[in-house]
């Protein structure tokens, strides 16, 4: 392997070149930076994108020998935003199959009649649901057990989709007193 003697400062490469050169020394430094080969790639090919966009643009202040201390710094700033970005990616998927667990573990549906539900809290709150305003705990059970959006509920209602959804959160929170108050006296 042959190497390309490297010009005099008066004299600017061609961006191939220039890349012939470059090009390793960058890609060593992406792999450092990065949790992997396929990684270092993307970070790098992300990086001279962003040079070249620059540069044709005319945004890009200082010469051929700005390209590779802007480089580095940039193949650092993409590294980072791709840990994180897989890291959030991570996260994200564990969560789903820990939520996936424990629904597969669960002893009980969460709807009033499923054959796990302990009967005596679906009876406080089919009690606290009775005790509501009519025009709340319809709003309610249609919205949480009917699964219908605020638009169907007020059509459903002959209301608006705003009073709608008023009504469902002024009944949740009239039904979170109700429960509050059976859950001092011990009941829930």
């Amino acid at each position: 392997m042959s190497a390309i003697p490297l010009p005099s400062q008066s004299q600017p490469l061609s961006w191939r070149d220039w890349l012939t050169i470059n090009g390793p020394r960058l890609l060593l430094f992406a792999r450092q930076q990065t949790r992997g080969d396929e990684d270092a790639e993307d970070v790098l090919q992300e990086a001279l994108l962003k040079l070249s966009k620059k540069i044709a643009q005319g945004e890009f202040n200082g010469g051929q020998e700005s390209w590779l201390p802007y480089l580095y710094t940039q193949l650092r700033r993409e590294a980072i935003d791709l840990g994180r970005k897989k890291d959030r990616r991570d996260r994200r998927e564990q969560k789903v199959v820990e939520d996936h667990r424990n629904l597969a573990n669960s002893k009980s549906d969460p709807w009033f009649d499923s054959a796990g539900a302990m009967a005596e809290k679906a009876e406080i709150l089919q009690s606290a649901l009775q005790e509501l305003p009519d025009k709340f705990s319809e709003v309610v059970i249609m919205k949480v057990w009917g699964e219908r959006t605020f638009a169907e509920i007020g059509d459903a209602l002959d209301i608006s989709l705003n009073t709608a959804a008023s009504r469902y959160r002024y009944g949740l929170e009239a039904l979170r007193k109700k429960l509050a108050q059976y859950k001092e006296l011990g009941e829930l």
